[in-house]
């Protein structure tokens, strides 16, 4: 029996922002839809519920609501947002339309509560929000208000009801993890058993008892994902564990011959095919970035299918963002993207019961933690996350062999220039975007009509929200002029400042 947080879905862009501040607490957290809310009631391992955030009204038609019952479960719910609305419109409070709407930072002022212990008064938060509780159901007393004398936070003591209307997962809120602390140690009475060490001790019990002496086949890529679990796998399975390395054609500068180095040196045998025409020729004239990544994911399954041979058991790196951001999203989220791990293949290997995805509970960074844990070296453990389609959705547009390279070789000295610098650690993606179009410039006194580059450097802690990074002008230069001087055919470099929301991390 491991305790757990559950997550509510209502829709919230943020959900899995709550999902890892609870995690970085020791304590298990998952995501569940709105529409399971009767079987997080009754599940005896949830001993606190969180109601996320979401983009509806609790006035609007068919919008996504839970029964009044669900809030005497004994369990400690908190309502965030859109959670907190819900819980003052099911409970018989009033909520209705501000014409005082609060996005961005706010500063509340605190009462006393238990959800707010040792924190100080007034409170820089977070707000995204334009319906307000107007009046709080009777069992609820106000614990907060905002700047603009807005109700900000509510509690039902004797039920353990709390509900905020501010952000307490998005780092902008000032001490919004010890909100979270105050809530699962002091409120819903959690010990904290969630770590890495435990995780890999009880998941090689799970996987020797499904594997048995069946063998089990993964693709590798060189990524943190798939080289964690082969070495995973590898020290479980030893000789049952065969990985296949496919080279798309769409990786960066000296990466086929640096993946298979690196997998030698953590003494794995891996299968490597060259199907870089192959995949380079079924791009041809295919802009769309959905269609491109569609054909990528069915030319590799192709290609892997046939060389890995009768599945006893398949392989995958896929973490809890790519379970919730797929098709199979887990809540009324929009679908992002189609993700590689979830396409039809795949769905008939998992029906089937073939599919070993040891870290699909967890994110990005507790599979780094495992890393660590097995001893595998930093380098590849702090590795940058690359997409799956590779530089097809960095190429915008047309994919070619000489736009490939253009890119290959602009990405090759912003890597060099980038790693040099000792806040390359602090980055979560530092890549080049090649754009479809040319600008006029200057070189050596004569005209030129070229392509552009632009340089794309981030910084998250999981991907799922991240800010530009201020990179050095200094920096920026060496970078922007060694590109435009050693890489022909360029003429222009140009910085991305978009943070993510409202952009993506990649382009496409």
């Amino acid at each position: 029996m491991r305790e757990k947080v559950t997550v509510l879905d209502f829709g919230a862009q943020y959900s899995q922002l709550i999902a890892r501040r609870i995690r970085e607490l020791g304590v298990y957290c998952e995501i569940k839809p709105f529409w399971e809310n009767e079987n997080v009631k009754k599940d005896p391992d949830v001993k606190a519920i969180i109601l996320s955030g979401g983009p509806s009204s609790v006035f609007e038609k068919n919008s996504p609501s839970i029964p009044a019952d669900f809030f005497f479960s004994n369990k400690p719910i908190l309502g965030i947002c859109y959670g907190m609305q819900l819980i003052t419109h099911i409970l018989k409070g009033e909520v209705t339309h501000s014409e005082v709407k609060e996005y961005g930072f706010s500063t509340i002022r605190l009462k006393d509560s238990i959800l707010f212990s040792n924190l100080k008064s007034p409170l820089k938060v977070w707000m995204s929000h334009g319906d307000v509780v107007k009046k709080v159901p009777s069992s609820f007393s106000i614990i907060a208000e905002s700047e603009n004398k807005l109700i900000a936070a509510i509690e039902d003591s004797k039920n353990k009801i709390f509900g905020v209307q501010f952000h307490p997962e998005v780092t902008h809120t000032e001490n919004g993890d010890k909100i979270f602390e105050n809530f699962i140690f002091k409120i819903a009475n959690i010990k904290p058993n969630w770590n890495m060490k435990t995780f890999i001790e009880e998941k090689t019990i799970e996987i020797k008892e499904f594997v048995k002496n069946r063998n089990v086949v993964t693709a590798v890529s060189g990524g943190v994902d798939s080289t964690v679990l082969s070495v995973f796998l590898n020290k479980i399975l030893g000789k049952n564990l065969h990985c296949i390395f496919v080279n798309n054609g769409l990786l960066r500068k000296n990466e086929p011959e640096e993946v298979c180095l690196s997998f030698e040196r953590l003494n794995i045998k891996v299968n490597y095919i060259d199907a870089s025409k192959y995949f380079i020729k079924r791009l041809r004239k295919v802009t769309n970035p959905e269609k491109k990544r569609k054909i990528i994911g069915d030319a590799f399954l192709k290609i892997f299918f046939k060389e890995a041979g009768k599945i006893d058991i398949l392989a995958q790196g896929t973490l809890y963002p790519d379970v919730i951001e797929s098709v199979s999203v887990k809540g009324p989220s929009m679908t992002i993207k189609t993700h590689h791990n979830r396409v039809k293949g795949i769905l008939k290997l998992i029906k089937e019961n073939k599919i070993l995805e040891p870290f699909k509970e967890l994110f990005k960074d507790e599979v780094r933690k495992i890393g660590t844990e097995l001893g595998i070296p930093e380098e590849i453990i702090f590795r940058q996350p690359f997409p799956g389609p590779g530089l097809a959705v960095r190429v915008l547009g047309e994919i070619t062999e000489e736009r490939l390279n253009i890119l290959r070789e602009a990405d090759s000295i912003l890597q060099e220039e980038i790693k040099k610098e000792p806040f390359y650690r602090n980055l979560w993606q530092s890549f080049c975007v090649l754009l479809p179009v040319k600008s006029v410039g200057v070189m050596g006194d004569r005209r030129t009509y070229e392509n552009c580059i632009v340089l794309r450097i981030v910084e998250s802690k999981d991907g799922m929200t991240a800010n530009w990074s201020e990179i050095p002008n200094n920096v920026l230069r060496r970078i922007s002029s060694r590109i435009v001087n050693e890489v022909k055919k360029i003429n222009r470099v140009v910085y991305d400042i978009t943070s993510k929301p409202p952009g993506t991390i990649e382009w496409e």
